[in-house]
């Protein structure tokens, strides 16, 4: 995936989580911020950020904040590009998820009774959910997820506890948002019900990635 008709600026506030405010050319411009966590550590005043020129009808912004600069590392803030890069990546036989190899069906947004999930997966014998969850939050080499309280990744975790019962093999997949991780770790200070709902599921089977 690419954007195109990317453009640098610098961030100078963040008014609610859907816009920023960023000097573009010597202007002022509202972009929309594709991420509704924090991002506290990365949408400071001053922060270099790349904006993506990107006018439609109906949108109240002509700008979309792709990136964001944190000291030397680029960080990726679009949220929607995980699961379309998993997608994109795993029709194009990309990427070889462990335990499951290539999956001959792949479908985004898989309804199962009341629960919606990022994929289904299927090859012979062999049935998955998965959900996809970006990472942008970074420490000393450490990222975390998430960046904010999150009960509906509590609530899709459980879930996917559910589906293995039911005959199901489920996992969660991390995409990392900015090069030079070391490790990765559930924010239990920020949400600990999400570390612990993890954990759990972990030990039933699911599938950390």
């Amino acid at each position: 995936m690419e954007y195109q008709q990317v453009l640098p600026a610098v961030f100078v506030e963040r008014p609610n989580r859907f816009v920023a405010i960023c000097m573009l050319e010597g202007e002022q411009v509202a972009a929309h911020v594709k991420n509704t966590g924090r991002c506290r550590e990365l949408l400071t005043p001053g922060a270099f950020v790349f904006l993506q020129y990107h006018p439609a009808a109906g949108r109240k912004t002509q700008y979309t904040l792709t990136h964001v600069k944190k000291g030397d590392r680029l960080v990726h803030m679009d949220s929607q590009a995980p699961n379309r890069l998993l997608e994109e990546a795993l029709r194009q036989r990309k990427l070889l998820l462990p335990g499951l190899g290539m999956p001959d069906i792949i479908r985004p947004e898989a309804f199962y009774g009341e629960s919606r999930f990022d994929f289904y997966l299927e090859r012979p014998g062999e049935r998955w959910f998965l959900e996809v969850k970006g990472v942008t939050l970074e420490e000393n080499g450490t990222v975390y997820f998430p960046d904010a309280p999150t009960q509906r990744g509590v609530r899709h975790v459980a879930e996917l506890r559910r589906c293995l019962a039911l005959g199901y093999r489920a996992a969660v997949l991390f995409v990392i948002q900015l090069e030079g991780a070391l490790c990765f770790s559930p924010n239990r200070a920020t949400h600990a019900a999400f570390a612990d709902e993890l954990a759990l599921a972990q030990k039933e089977g699911v599938s950390l990635l």
